[in-house]
């Protein structure tokens, strides 16, 4: 019953080919006490007959006869292993470009990654191409692991320039919790206890930070959606929808709507093999019985009538294409969506990544095996999602070959298709015709010569809490006393004014964030330092702003842990939010897309005020904007 009891991590694995990711899960295996005595026994005598000096735990894991010839891991292998506090499903990982499906089709579940880096050679490639993969798939927690420390005289200046060379990567990433480890898996230094050859590191070991890493918090707990996977009727007497909790909490008494009939109704009991609950969360197994007699079939969406996902027909994603015949537009691939299929056309291909340097190609056609990169999908009819980063059980999805029934690409919806002149287009159809742009003969050149410095938009964007506002306040003092013009653009302060009949849905956001854009750009036009501190949470709307304004815009994304910010709760919006008390609130019930290139990153959990605005002010001057000195 204890065993029972013990929350559950989901891991991986992942690195450059020969970082010893097999040595680690089979150090992990032996440490924690989960092989048998013949196991241990059998691996030992393949070792000794290899001429290895010490036992090869590889061997536990590389079960191919291929990987055990190459010295490489080929295939995805899954492990389970427990200790007192947790118990750990591990996967691990092909390490190999060429195997970079097997990779993600590992990683799409875990909880946690581990990257390892052979302290010989230092951040490589790879490491990077896995990074980056890993905050695709929005895995939460990552521990950089600096394997092989042994064959380094256990140096902490090796140790040091990997982590700093990684940390310097990792700002362009998506992953809000990473550790640094430096291990060495074959001798057991700093995997299950303390190496006392490496004095000068004081963290902790790797299994303990496996027992402890805090996971609870990244369950969506919020947004209930519960896709039916089938309809049971052993006897007249009752009828039940079998299926997952994707996400959320469902009680019984509690008012559903289903999807796409929108007819509601309440549960009326909760039904698993061991017997009724009161209630389910995340991720259990049952059946509900509902009190009302609803048409409702495989495919459907049970969900909270005041909390509805996303119901569209075009989405815009992310893909990884897995398949060795190319993406073909012409094709209508079946995507399977949470427990529903439908065919569906890729409309549009925006742009492939080199998951090596982050850099985007445009204008190519199709994608190849390996390929990551973004695409709008059409679909014949609505399916019911989120954004992978509100919601991955509804925010994935997978695309089918419709003739030989392979799995092609597996894909993270990020919302659906909102283009720049659909944005606009309501604007544009209200304009009268008689309306004449007026120029006010003053050239851009005239004012940056009157003023002393060019035109510029501060674009600040990030949680509530993360010090969007001060660090826009401060900047624009800074400005200020420096003589230069300026203006503040605050979320709060124009909700005051200019769109206080605005609410905080998504349509809201979108036309809040436009509004702005326009003032912004009229501000920018005669010359001002503008500066902007709003949530701004989809990565649509502030595409817009970028649109408008072209030169001189800079994305500054204020990074904070969405924890770090609830701590902070400066305005008490947090404790409501979850208190459900504030509807769509990012980052609670409500998504935020966090920028991918954006021109400053401040990290306001390790700079103070003061440096973010020196950091502005430099990237300002830095871009021709004006001098540190005038």
């Amino acid at each position: 019953m204890k065993e029972l009891n013990k929350s559950l991590l989901r891991l991986t694995t992942t690195g450059s080919v020969d970082d010893g990711k097999s040595t680690l899960l089979g150090r992990l295996l032996y440490d924690t006490n989960s092989i048998f005595l013949d196991q241990y026994a059998s691996i030992s005598e393949t070792s000794k007959r290899s001429g290895k000096e010490d036992v090869d735990l590889s061997l536990l894991l590389d079960g191919l006869a291929s990987e055990r010839e190459q010295g490489i891991t080929i295939d995805v292998a899954y492990r389970y292993f427990s200790t007192a506090k947790r118990k750990f499903i591990v996967t691990d990982t092909p390490g190999h470009e060429q195997y970079t499906r097997n990779m993600v089709t590992g990683a799409s579940n875990a909880e946690l990654a581990i990257i390892l880096i052979d302290a010989r050679k230092g951040m490589q490639t790879q490491s990077k191409r896995h990074g980056y993969l890993l905050s695709l798939l929005q895995v939460p927690h990552m521990i950089v692991a600096i394997n092989k420390m042994d064959l380094v005289d256990y140096s902490q200046e090796v140790y040091d320039e990997i982590v700093a060379d990684y940390v310097e990567f990792s700002g362009k990433l998506d992953i809000h919790d990473i550790s640094f480890i430096p291990i060495s898996a074959l001798k057991g230094d700093n995997v299950a206890s303390r190496s006392e050859k490496m004095p000068w590191y004081q963290g902790e070991t790797l299994l303990h930070v496996l027992e402890n890493v805090h996971i609870v918090a990244d369950k969506n707990m919020i947004d209930f959606r519960f896709p039916v996977q089938n309809v049971l009727r052993p006897d007249l007497n009752f009828r039940g929808f079998a299926g997952t909790v994707t996400s959320g909490t469902i009680r019984v008494g509690d008012e559903i709507a289903v999807l796409p009939s929108g007819k509601k109704t309440k549960v009326k009991e909760i039904v698993t093999y061991d017997g009724s609950l009161s209630e389910a969360t995340n991720g259990r197994a049952i059946v509900l019985n509902l009190e009302d007699e609803i048409d409702i079939s495989r495919g459907d969406m049970l969900v909270k009538p005041n909390n509805l996902p996303t119901i569209t027909d075009h989405i815009n994603a992310f893909i990884i294409w897995m398949d060795d015949e190319p993406l073909d537009q012409s094709t209508p691939y079946i995507l399977k969506h949470t427990t529903s299929k439908v065919k569906a056309f890729v409309s549009k291909i925006h742009y492939t990544v080199n998951v090596n340097n982050g850099h985007r190609n445009k204008g190519v056609k199709s994608f190849s095996l390996n390929d990551t990169g973004r695409i709008e999908l059409k679909t014949v009819k609505n399916i019911y999602c989120d954004s992978y980063r509100k919601n991955q059980g509804t925010g994935s999805f997978i695309l089918i070959d419709p003739i030989s029934m392979r799995t092609v690409a597996s894909g993270m919806i990020q919302g659906p298709v909102t283009t720049l002149g659909e944005i606009n287009d309501p604007v544009k159809t209200n304009k009268s015709s008689n309306i004449v742009w007026q120029k006010g003969g003053i050239e851009p050149k005239q004012y940056s010569m009157r003023n002393g410095h060019k035109p510029a938009v501060l674009w600040l964007t990030g949680f509530s809490g993360s010090g969007k506002s001060t660090i826009a306040e401060t900047t624009a003092h800074r400005l200020f006393e420096k003589g230069h013009k300026v203006i503040l653009l605050d979320g709060d302060n124009v909700r005051h004014g200019l769109c206080g009949d605005l609410n905080f849905s998504i349509e809201s956001r979108t036309e809040n964030i436009r509004r702005v854009s326009e003032v912004a750009k009229l501000f920018y036009n005669t010359g001002h330092i503008v500066i902007c501190s709003f949530i701004s949470p989809l990565k649509n709307d502030r595409l817009l702003g970028r649109e408008l304004i072209e030169k001189g815009f800079f994305e500054v994304y204020v990074k904070c842990d969405i924890e770090e910010c609830i701590k902070r709760d400066v305005k008490g919006l947090y404790a409501k939010a979850i208190a459900g008390e504030i509807p769509d609130f990012t980052g609670i019930s409500s998504p935020y897309e966090a920028p991918e290139n954006a021109e400053i990153t401040i990290d306001t959990m390790s700079v103070s005020v003061e440096q973010s605005a020196e950091m502005l002010l430099e990237a300002l001057e830095k871009d021709g904007i004006f001098t540190i000195d005038d």
